[in-house]
């Protein structure tokens, strides 16, 4: 075993020597030395072998030791696992049993129980939309409580608690028929302000202050309405409710619907708004409109006051230069002794003089009556041009994109026809009265000339 190790150790020793002999200045080394050197490595080699043996064998013992732990565990687990499997199904039949008696127990009752957490939670689903809410906030978090409480099978109300549900909705019955005071209650403004004032609740319909109409924003606030009523005589009801005295009556108009008619009201368009929905047509149609009716006034006024003039030179002798027909008569008091041809031309010549001034802008109103409807069916065709684009653009789906061009096609038509009925009416009366002081003034021309035909025959 030695001689085998010998040869190849050797033969290492060798190449080493030669090595170290070129690398040390060519120092030589005794085979002696060098067979001590290779025992000595030998040895170190066998010892550490000899540890790493010792270590392996002390490691699978150990190894040895933890997979029996592992398997006495197991066995105790299995064993605790079948106790537990029999509690279990012991427990199991014994809350059979016991859901048994209590489902015996409970019998009726169980439907009362079902009853009180239905009615618990529709009271409260109702009592969250109420005005009266305002007043009571405590009492949703007791019907909460008890709907819970009742969908659970573990508790049972209470007597207290089912007179409690029944208070809650006699109360809110009651308040359903009652008009009532709040003073200095917290109301948040449209300035985003909260400020104390005396408000009113009548039933669960509406909630109103001074002049406006408020809404309720939450279990305990109120805030008054973003827009009013454009109706006047509402907002004044309910300043009548607020000043009334106890024991009065007020007039007020209820909304039966707790709010739905009051948004749709509120949200109806004011006369500026419905204006601004006809567009610039709309504006056309209205300026003409107050132009014709302007004119019109301003012309029954000098008419007015022209045909007064007229009857009273009908009373006088005297012709007077302040009226038509003075000073027609003038013309036949200057012309007298021409014969009766010439005197019929000069009282023509001086009527046609003063026709002009009488029929002065009654053309122009007529025109207006007629222009104004016209300009309302081209506001109408704008407006269902706009209607087709939005329809071609968005659909029919959402009926908002195609609300403007309707609005502008229907408020057009109504500004123009607005306009014409009362310039046509005007006209009438306009061309009447103009008629009127001409054919008094064509009435005694002829008169004149008729009475100077006369007396050219008598002589």
């Amino acid at each position: 075993m030695i001689n085998s190790r010998i040869l190849p150790a050797t033969m290492l020793a060798a190449f080493v020597a030669m090595g170290a002999a070129q690398a040390q200045d060519d120092e030589a080394m005794s085979l002696s030395e060098l067979l001590n050197r290779v025992e000595q490595g030998s040895a170190r080699d066998n010892q550490a072998e000899q540890q790493r043996l010792q270590q392996f064998r002390q490691a699978q013992a150990q190894q040895q030791q933890l997979l029996q732990d592992a398997m006495n565990r197991r066995t105790a687990e299995e064993r605790r696992s079948e106790t537990l499997e029999t509690t279990f199904e012991e427990n199991e039949l014994l809350i059979a049993d016991v859901q048994g008696q209590l489902e015996t127990r409970l019998g009726s009752l169980r439907e009362l129980f079902g009853v009180l957490q239905q009615v618990a939670g529709d009271a409260r689903a109702q009592f969250q939309n109420s005005l009266t809410n305002i007043e009571y906030p405590e009492r949703e978090e007791f019907l909460t409580a008890l709907a819970a409480k009742m969908g659970s099978s573990s508790q049972l109300a209470s007597i207290e608690e089912i007179e409690r549900l029944w208070f809650e909705l006699q109360r809110e019955a009651t308040e359903l028929g009652k008009v009532k005071l709040l003073r200095n209650f917290e109301v948040v403004t449209t300035d985003g302000e909260v400020q104390n004032e005396d408000i009113v609740r009548i039933g669960t319909f509406n909630l109103v202050a001074d002049g406006r109409y408020l809404q309720q924003t939450g279990t305990n606030s109120v805030a008054e309405l973003q827009r009013q009523p454009e109706q006047g005589r509402f907002r004044n009801s309910t300043s009548a409710l607020i000043n009334a005295e106890p024991g009065t009556f007020a007039r007020f108009g209820v909304d039966p619907t707790r709010g739905v008619i009051l948004a749709a009201l509120v949200e109806t368009p004011n006369l500026r708004e419905r204006v601004n929905q006809g567009g610039i047509v709309g504006y056309v149609i209205i300026a003409l409109g107050a132009l014709g009716v302007l004119l019109s006034l301003e012309r029954l006024v000098m008419l007015g006051i022209a045909g007064r003039k007229v009857k009273l030179q009908l009373k006088r002798d005297v012709p007077s230069s302040d009226n038509a027909l003075g000073r027609v008569l003038q013309v036949y008091h200057n012309n007298k002794q021409v014969d009766t041809e010439t005197l019929e031309l000069k009282l023509g010549e001086a009527i046609l003089k003063e026709t002009p001034a009488l029929s002065r802008g009654i053309l122009f109103i007529k025109v207006i009556s007629v222009v104004a409807p016209l300009l309302g069916l081209l506001g109408t065709v704008t407006g269902m041009i706009n209607t087709f684009q939005a329809i071609t653009l968005f659909g029919t789906g959402d009926p908002k994109t195609m609300a403007g061009g309707i609005s502008q096609a229907l408020v057009t038509t109504v500004l123009g026809l607005v306009v014409a009925i009362p310039t046509v009416l005007l006209h009438t009366i306009v061309s009447g009265r103009s008629r009127q002081i001409t054919q008094i003034l064509q009435e005694q021309s002829a008169g004149i000339v008729a009475e100077q035909s006369e007396k050219a025959h008598q002589h």
